[in-house]
């Protein structure tokens, strides 16, 4: 072949591997937004859209593709936030890093890692609080959940209908859970499935007797009217029990949370009273470890109060 034919030819064979190239790139990164896109999306499902843009996306795949993501994704469903495990570990990074600094700059620098670690305590507690919450306010609507339940299949209507009848019916946060388990139901899930996610999300002694309930009578097809009017007078009489003795702990409750808030705000009086008074403190093994050994009792008074005012009904 002549040199002058050869050269055209393979500068366009060279052209052309470099286009097919760039539009196969061009195709893998097209393809890998889209299906990150979908993983995010159906890692979302039968969560309730709210339009808003996220910051953290990639962070939030990178989360869920690991245990304590998806641990982390299931607690803040439980909380009704709307957090994603990627919002909630960059906002607890910037609170302890704004803490560390407040800490060593108003105290003394041995006080910067230790604040630090009191922004995550504060972080973690404050999700269990909210999803504490949630859940006390979901077990005040499940008498009134057994109820609407029973009306519907009184009426003939099966219990995925029911289901979804309760949750338009139903504030949050039960409505929004139900409509979660609708959601589910519709999409071809299991009502075993269904409710099981839900008591993972939302753990109780009285879901799990009405989720029971539920699945034993839809396996079985037994009497589910007389079922849930025998447990709506059950859930009632429980929620005046639990109101009664939440009314009696408030008081040790407080005493749980003013423990260390008094050890802190005694800290800030003696380096008020006494400028540098910490940093010299601090500035020996003895002092560091005594500072150490105070935060620590301070600690365990406050698990011990709480564990001692816990009460199982």
């Amino acid at each position: 072949m002549d040199l002058s034919t050869l050269v055209p030819l393979t500068t366009g064979v060279t052209l052309l591997a470099c286009v097919l190239a760039v539009a196969g790139l061009h195709a893998y990164a097209m393809g890998k937004a889209q299906r990150a896109e979908l993983a995010d999306r159906l890692s979302r499902t039968g969560q309730v859209a709210t339009g808003r843009r996220r910051r953290f996306r990639g962070l939030d795949r990178r989360l869920r593709h690991t245990r304590l993501g998806r641990r982390l994704e299931l607690r803040l469903a439980a909380t009704g936030l709307d957090l994603t495990p990627g919002d909630f570990l960059a906002y607890m990074c910037a609170t302890v890093v704004a803490l560390w600094l407040i800490g060593q700059a108003a105290l003394a620098p041995f006080f910067g890692p230790l604040t630090g670690l009191i922004g995550v305590w504060v972080a973690v507690q404050f999700l269990n609080w909210q999803r504490q919450k949630r859940i006390e306010r979901f077990i005040g609507q499940l008498p009134e959940l057994a109820r609407i339940l029973a009306n519907a299949t009184q009426a003939g209507l099966a219990l995925r209908t029911a289901i979804g009848m309760a949750a338009e019916e139903l504030e949050a946060p039960a409505g929004q859970e139900l409509a979660k388990v609708a959601h589910q139901l519709a999409l071809g899930a299991s009502m075993d499935d269904a409710l099981g996610e839900l008591t993972d999300r939302l753990p109780s002694r009285e879901l799990v007797v009405l989720v029971t309930t539920l699945v034993l009578s839809n396996r079985a097809g037994g009497q589910v009217v007389s079922a849930l009017r025998n447990l709506t007078e059950t859930l009632e009489e429980r929620k005046e029990t639990r109101r009664e003795i939440r009314t009696q702990l408030s008081q040790v409750n407080m005493t749980s949370y003013a423990v260390p808030v008094l050890g802190v705000g005694a800290l800030f009086l003696m380096n008020g009273v006494k400028a540098g008074a910490l940093d010299r403190m601090t500035g020996s093994p003895v002092g560091q470890i005594a500072v150490i050994t105070a935060f620590a009792l301070y600690a365990v008074g406050f698990v011990l109060i709480r564990r001692l005012s816990r009460i199982d009904v």
